[in-house]
């Protein structure tokens, strides 16, 4: 499998990250290992995770899927096969939130202890901080890779402006810069990324890993009609992109799926795949059924006359 690099992080990584996110709310820890263990063994490697992972479950408190993470990378032997990428700065209940120079070490220790290693090959600030320098954020960054305990730094939930001044400061003072950047991305959501962001990302070779690749579901196609929603806990999160444009994007997607023997899901991943600056797209699976099919979308190659029908219908 092709591999793309990974921003200037000098780590390469298949096309598609598999989203750890489910870990501790909707997949158990037996369903966890098997899902890794049949993503590492079929080529792919970019496992994404946070700290606050997953808190809003009932009777979690954050870390859970890190933790999940953790034992499988002990139990498995597959860590030299795996790039773990998690986050810092989301309020940890009873623990602290931000991306100040105490915080972030502290949170890197307990990350490092959940996840069982000791180097975090992508660590990201989950979102800016605007209580905190960002000249002190980076500062802090840049002395855990100093110290070996983590490979490279990335952002998350930046604005343009935002990353822009990060970059800049990483420059002037010779720090670790962010190598990546997380936005939310897919055939629906576009207008945040479009634009400002995507021209730095690509300007300056920041890879970008976009989360809700999927739009939490929808564009799998499976949820249609108000009775659809009741089909998983992602439900509600779903209503949202259920509209006259939603519809025109779900028809779209229908139609590119059948003219390539393919799913929706696989051709909307294929088109984030295909978009500029991306390294790899998020995805989350809870079946292994579910799991094949999205990593089916990094063999689909989607020709301009699809892509370009794919972005009209979701303008």
């Amino acid at each position: 499998m092709k591999r793309r690099p990974l921003g200037r992080s000098g780590i390469e990584v298949a096309p598609l990250a598999f989203g750890a996110n489910v870990f501790g709310w909707t997949v158990d820890e037996p369903t966890a290992f098997l899902l890794l263990d049949t993503f590492v063994d079929h080529g792919f490697n970019l496992v994404d995770t946070a700290d606050v992972y997953s808190k809003w479950a009932p009777g979690n408190s954050g870390g859970e899927s890190e933790a999940m993470l953790g034992r499988w990378i002990e139990r498995s032997g597959k860590r030299d096969r795996v790039v773990v990428a998690t986050k810092v700065g989301m309020e940890m209940p009873g623990v602290g939130k931000g991306l100040s120079a105490r915080y972030i070490r502290q949170a890197c220790e307990a990350s490092l202890r959940r996840l069982r290693v000791e180097r975090i090959d992508l660590y990201q600030a989950h979102a800016e901080d605007p209580d905190t320098p960002i000249d002190e954020t980076l500062e802090a960054f840049d002395r855990l890779v100093r110290e070996g305990k983590v490979r490279a730094i990335g952002a998350s939930n930046y604005s343009a402006t935002g990353l822009s001044a990060a970059l800049e400061a990483s420059a002037a003072r010779g720090m670790a810069a962010y190598a990546t950047l997380q936005p939310k991305y897919n055939l629906y959501s576009r207008a945040d990324f479009e634009g400002a962001l995507m021209t730095l990302c690509v300007r300056e070779s920041v890879g970008a890993i976009p989360y809700y690749g999927l739009a939490s579901g929808f564009l799998t196609g499976k949820y249609r009609t108000q009775a659809d929603l009741a089909q998983s806990a992602r439900g509600p999160a779903v209503e949202k992109y259920m509209d006259e444009r939603g519809m025109r994007i779900l028809a779209a997607l229908d139609e590119v799926a059948r003219e390539m023997h393919a799913k929706p899901a696989q051709v909307a991943l294929a088109w984030v795949m295909a978009r500029p600056a991306i390294s790899a797209p998020i995805a989350s699976a809870t079946t292994l059924a579910q799991l094949r099919e999205l990593m089916a979308a990094a063999d689909l190659a989607l020709d301009a006359p699809r892509m370009e029908r794919l972005d009209r219908a979701s303008d």
